[in-house]
Parts: C-alpha cells; structure tokens; sequence
C-alpha cells in the first residue's frame, strides 16, 4: 500500500508554491539596478546627443565679424581701401544660388578685357576682406568679381560649410561671369582659406569646357576632418573621438553632407588646371603642410609658393613683393598656354 503524503495545494497563480522573501528582495533589487543603468545610460546619451549639438552649431553658425571689424583690422595691416572702393565704379552683382538665397558681390571691371578674376574670401569675413587681392588683380590688369559666401556679409543663407554648399555658389558666380564676358576671357579663381578650400572642391567636380580656366589656392586645408581633429587637439586638448563622429552623424542629419564630403585631397588628383597654392610657413592656423601635400598630390600644371612669414591668411600681407611675383608668373604661364 502507497502512503500519500497532501502538502497542500499551491497558491493561486504561483504553480511553484508560496515565494520566499529572500526571492521577492532580489527581483527588487535587479529592478532597481537596470532603472539606475537605464538612468545612467540615458544621461550618457543625452550629454553626447548636446555635445554633438553644440559641436555642429560651432561649425554652422560660425560667429562673424563685423564690416567695421574687418575694416579696422584691414586699416591697421596697410589695406585702407574702403573709401576708394566707395568711390570706386562698380556694378552690384545678384546672384541666385540654387540653394535659395542671393548671393551679393561686385563687379569691377576698369580693364578693356573679358579677362576675369573671381575672389572668394575666408570664413567669419566677407567681400571686405577680399579688397586688397581685388587690387592686385587689378593692377595686373584683370577685371575682379568679389563676393559674399553664404551667411556671411549682404548674402543669404544661414548655415556655413565650409566649402560644401560654397562650391556651388562659386559655380553660379562662374556662370554669371561666362554670362557677362562670353567665352573670349580667362577665368580664375583665388581663394583664401575657406575660400581656397571651395575653389578646390569646385575644380575636382567641374573638369569641364564650363570651369574656370586656373585657380590660386592660398592657406586651405586639405581634409576637413584633419583640420577639426587638429584643431580639438590644440585650442581644447581633446581627442577627435567621440566629437568628430557626433558632429558627422548631426551634419548628415542637419545639413545633408558628411566631414569627408569637404576633403580638397579627396578631388585634386582631378584637377587638371593649374593650381598656384600658397601657404605661409608660420601659419599654425591651418599648417602649411597642408598646401604641400595637396601641392605633391595635383597632378598637371601646378607652382607651390611658401611665404617666408605672417600667419594665417598674412602670406600677402607680411610678404607682398615675393606674394604679387609668384602671382605674376603663374598668370604668366597662364597667358602662355
């Protein structure tokens, strides 16, 4: 005969009998733990969401300088050419950019020639600063086209790129040239800084009959990616990871376009015009090695002049004889073609 043993039967909904107290303490406790890591995990995410926000913002909505700004500072270099420009005859130059907004600059054009020189300036300044090379164009006899990049001076837009959406502005200020002188001039373009990086992209993609005929490149960098990391590491001490990824995420979410996007290394090697690229030799701004690697990678005709002295965007100014020679014979070497 079998003794069956009755131990009761178990509560209801808890197939494995009645909980230990010891068992509910633990669910407590692993309950609490994965709040406090989803809190953690929510703040670490937060704060690299707002660092990569902010980060983007510093690229996009660069402060600029003011005209006064820029004409106090151009005065005290030796370039006190504002009242002159005033005066100067002119034509007001409109420009639609196929980005939707006007892009705003002169056209001066004293010289009998369709011969035409377009001036694209650097980030935070505007057409003001790009005076001082007007003159030099003028003075060796070439008509001048100086204007606004977007978001800077009297033109529209409100984010900038660093060359990126800049490219394509410079390929309607080109067309509005072609328009004005027809196919019998020369068009070059002469960049600084931001400017020089947007002459280059705007080469590499516009290899065509359409482009302009040679380009001087002064102080660019030559990978945008390098240029933040070098700048991370110098004015803040920080490491380009995790801010360069984040800031590459929010430009392709924000603006459409990537870091690499604004590499003038990654389009030279398809620029068959001639390059003049200038660095100053003590520009720890943007490194002239800069300029030499995208001297020695262009392939073609090309001249590379290093100034002996100035900083960043000084090359003309701290050296203006040996600058306005290299000038002379590279366009020298133009009109020989």
């Amino acid at each position: 005969m079998v003794k069956q043993v009755y131990h009761g039967a178990p509560e209801a909904g808890n197939v494995h009998g009645p909980k230990k107290p010891e068992e509910g303490f633990f669910i407590l406790k692993e309950g609490a733990c994965v709040k406090k890591w989803l809190a953690v995990f929510g703040s670490a995410c937060a704060v690299f969401l707002a660092a990569g926000f902010a980060f983007t913002n510093l690229i996009m909505f660069m402060k600029k300088k003011t005209d006064e700004d820029i004409m106090k500072k151009e005065t005290a270099d030796g370039h006190d050419r504002f009242d002159s420009f005033q005066a100067m005859e002119k034509e007001e130059a409109v420009i639609l950019s196929r980005h939707g907004y006007e892009i705003k600059g002169f056209y001066v054009a004293p010289h009998h020639t369709a011969n035409t020189m377009i001036i694209c300036h650097g980030v935070t300044v505007n057409s003001f600063n790009s005076l001082k090379y007007m003159d030099l164009f003028l003075d060796l006899g070439w008509n001048v086209l100086v204007y606004d990049h977007r978001g800077h001076g009297k033109s529209g837009g409100r984010t900038t790129s660093y060359g990126y959406f800049e490219k394509d502005d410079l390929e309607e200020a080109v067309n509005w040239v072609r328009h004005k002188t027809g196919d019998g001039g020369q068009i070059g373009i002469h960049g600084e800084s931001m400017g020089a990086v947007t002459a280059l992209l705007y080469a590499g993609g516009h290899q065509d009959e359409n482009g302009a005929d040679f380009y001087i490149a002064d102080c660019p960098f030559a990978s945008f990616r390098d240029q933040l990391a070098y700048r991370l590491k110098r004015e803040f001490r920080l490491p380009p990871w995790p801010l360069l990824p984040l800031a590459d995420f929010f430009l392709r979410m924000r603006e459409g376009y990537r870091i690499r996007d604004v590499s003038p290394l990654s389009v030279i090697s398809r620029i068959r015009q001639p390059v003049l690229f200038i660095h100053s030799k003590e520009d720890d701004y943007i490194p002239p090695a800069s300029s030499e690697l995208l001297h020695r990678r262009k392939r073609g005709p090309k001249m590379l002049y290093l100034a002996e002295s100035g900083g960043h965007a000084m090359s003309y100014t701290k050296n203006p004889e040996s600058y306005r020679k290299a000038v002379q014979t590279f366009l020298d070497t133009m009109t020989q073609t």
